[in-house]
């Protein structure tokens, strides 16, 4: 690994890494950044190419920013030493674990993702916030989901809300993003029960039965499911509401549904 130590924030290279918190940077670039040792140490265990590293030593100070930095030191990245002044050119708000990664984006196919038999599924339509696509990403890992399919997103999967949001989840292989009709096309030929959540629906959502696979449909908290999924066999179900309010935050709803699902799998 090639090393040396930046010492001024107009480095060529900390100007275009800081310009990756940028969506237009990270689709210009084809790479995006990582911060956060644990975020980090996960983009490494899911084969994610690390391009770049830059280590600030004087806050690099935990075990776990240390341990991260010792992965990389054997990986083919550039990396650099910074400066304090440097570093919080690059760091994401208040995060600072003293090492940052620019890593290239992978590009991943939804026609090649492999699903075992009875495979749970989550399909986010249209999410604009990516705080919640993190948070449900998480979830649906922690809930032993087999794949999301980020479908006509309004914000990039590598935001950086999204990779803290989601503790490094968006990593893993199973996760990409997709159009609308590439998704639908792809759920007809899996042939599972789809699912979707709606107030003035009749069933309550632990009517369904999970046991066998389904795919979960989340929608756009403003707008709900687009019209394209008026098409398909889509099963409705609700959330009981006792207060005064008619619905959850979508990454509360995907919560309910996924462990619900993993309740009734055992």
């Amino acid at each position: 690994m090639s090393q040396q130590h930046i010492t001024s924030r107009q480095n060529e290279r900390i100007k275009a890494a800081a310009k990756l918190r940028a969506a237009r940077q990270r689709a210009k670039q084809g790479r995006f950044v990582i911060d956060g040792a644990r975020e980090i140490r996960r983009a490494i265990q899911a084969g994610i190419e690390i391009c770049e590293v830059f280590v600030c030593r004087e806050t690099c100070v935990s075990e776990e920013s240390k341990s991260a930095v010792a992965q990389l030191e054997n990986s083919l990245a550039t990396l650099s030493s910074v400066t304090p002044e440097v570093f919080e050119k690059l760091a994401f708000g208040q995060r600072n674990d003293g090492v940052v990664v620019i890593a290239k984006t992978p590009q991943r196919q939804l026609s090649k993702l492999a699903l075992p038999p009875r495979s749970l599924v989550a399909v986010l339509e249209g999410l604009e916030k990516p705080g919640n696509i993190g948070a449900i990403l998480r979830t649906a890992d922690a809930a032993g989901f087999d794949a999301v399919i980020v479908a006509a997103g309004q914000t990039d999967l590598f935001n950086p809300n999204t990779i803290r949001a989601s503790l490094g989840a968006v990593f893993t292989a199973n996760v990409c993003d997709a159009t609308v009709e590439e998704t639908l096309e792809l759920l007809r030929a899996w042939r599972l029960p789809i699912i979707a959540t709606r107030p003035d629906a009749e069933r309550i959502y632990t009517e369904v039965d999970f046991r066998e696979g389904a795919v979960i449909v989340l929608g756009s908290e403003a707008e709900g499911l687009s019209p394209a999924w008026h098409t398909l066999d889509v099963q409705v179900v609700r959330l009981p509401m006792r207060g005064i309010a008619d619905s959850l935050n979508v990454a509360a709803t995907a919560a309910v549904l996924f462990y619900e699902a993993l309740r009734q799998r055992g």
